[in-house]
């Protein structure tokens, strides 16, 4: 494995400010922020994606961004929501190969753009890419991962 940013944070050999961290993932402020607070939580094991990530890793993930998220509302923050996400892959902007869960607190009013063109958005082929999926869940039927 090429050195990890990510990796070297969680073992303390990088510095980072560290919002929280468990037995299971270590959560700090991203150093781009995209709005103020925004935070990124890692798996302590590295994983480059989804793909290599065991499901209860992801969970594990998700679980602490939830409560980031809900911890954002309550702090002097004072968020009105937030967006989690995960960039899974180079196809899905991914900079970093070490699997992250960006939480991105928002306000009411704040100009981000995540949503540009929702109302005008419209499901193409719904059958075709339903099937589409399906097969894929099949497909992983057989691995311990999923």
């Amino acid at each position: 494995m090429e050195s990890c940013i990510f990796c070297a944070i969680v073992a303390g050999d990088a510095p980072a400010h560290r919002v929280f961290e468990n037995d299971h993932a270590v959560a700090f402020l991203d150093i781009r922020p995209v709005t103020r607070g925004h935070l990124l939580v890692v798996p302590r094991d590295h994983a480059t994606d989804l793909n290599a990530t065991h499901p209860d890793a992801a969970a594990d993930v998700f679980r602490v961004g939830h409560t980031l998220a809900r911890a954002m509302r309550h702090s002097d923050l004072r968020a009105d929501g937030a967006n989690l996400v995960i960039n899974d892959g180079k196809a899905a902007f991914q900079t970093v190969f070490h699997l992250h869960l960006h939480v991105v607190p928002r306000w009411h009013r704040d100009r981000l753009r995540f949503a540009a063109g929702f109302v005008t958005r419209r499901l193409r082929e719904p059958e075709q890419v339903a099937d589409a999926v399906r097969v894929g869940l099949t497909r992983l039927d057989g691995d311990a991962t999923a």
